[in-house]
């Protein structure tokens, strides 16, 4: 579970919450079924206009993504699994890989793995692992774009509402209480689009944006790997370019856990 997900809504929550509660504002004002429907239709609408079906179909699995953990190989698997591949290669020879295969439960390895096997050349490997991960790299980007452009459309849809609370409002401008009500009222559209936009929305594409990258990074280092044991480098060589991918405090606990075991 990524709990800052959930905990990030929450707080978000509670930060509007709160405001209501300081400044004496009572919560039957939210209980405005114009401001939701200009608001969540009219965000939804907006992203329809936007995008073909063929991109829309994966939203759900984008939810699941923003509140779970990645089930994926990390960087300490990828790491021992290179180096126990790159002694079994200068042991047994390249095609002796092809028995670790099974074992590997990610397809991009597997993918190198076999490709080392069938004896192509490394610059042809390296070209088709690296648009692999370009191409994965767009679709997260076009995935992103999605709550992106919810995030920037949402506030503006709030204006609108307020603009229709707007003219509600005139209706009873002989009557100024139910007018002050309906002015009060007219604004929640305009809380609810900037608070959906830039507390959800932008936010979410931010989380994708991040995941993506750390997924490119986990396989540019098994690319990496791959490519130095397609070579011949030694376990030793393979180690320090693995590492040399990560930041120094993954490189440290890495290493820390290595040295536990």
């Amino acid at each position: 579970m990524e709990l800052t997900t959930l905990l990030g809504i929450i707080v978000g929550i509670a930060a509007v919450v709160g405001a209501m509660i300081f400044k004496g504002i009572s919560f039957t004002v939210l209980i405005n079924p114009a401001a939701f429907c200009v608001i969540i239709v009219g965000t939804v609408a907006t992203i329809l206009n936007s995008y073909p079906g063929k991109n829309l179909k994966s939203i759900g699995s984008l939810f699941k993504i923003l509140v779970t953990k990645p089930k994926g190989i990390g960087e300490v698997e990828i790491y021992k699994l290179m180096v126990e591949l790159s002694i079994t290669a200068r042991r047994e020879g390249l095609l002796a890989l092809e028995k670790k295969v099974e074992d590997i439960d990610d397809p991009f390895i597997v993918k190198g793995i076999n490709m080392i096997t069938l004896g192509l050349a490394g610059d042809v490997i390296e070209e088709i692992l690296e648009t692999e991960i370009d191409a994965m790299e767009k679709r997260h980007e076009v995935n992103a774009s999605i709550f992106s452009s919810a995030g920037t459309y949402a506030p503006t849809l709030g204006v609108l509402g307020a603009v229709f609370g707007l003219i509600a409002a005139m209706a009873h401008i002989d009557d100024t209480d139910l007018m002050a009500e309906a002015i009060a009222a007219a604004f929640i559209a305009t809380v609810l689009g900037i608070f959906t936009g830039y507390v959800l929305w932008h936010p979410f594409a931010k989380k994708l944006k991040v995941k993506s990258q750390e997924e490119a990074i986990l396989k540019n280092m098994a690319m990496i790997g791959l490519l130095s044991i397609q070579k011949g480098d030694s376990p030793a060589i393979i180690k320090e370019r693995l590492l040399a991918v990560l930041p120094p405090q993954k490189q440290k606990k890495i290493i820390e856990e290595i040295e536990a075991e």
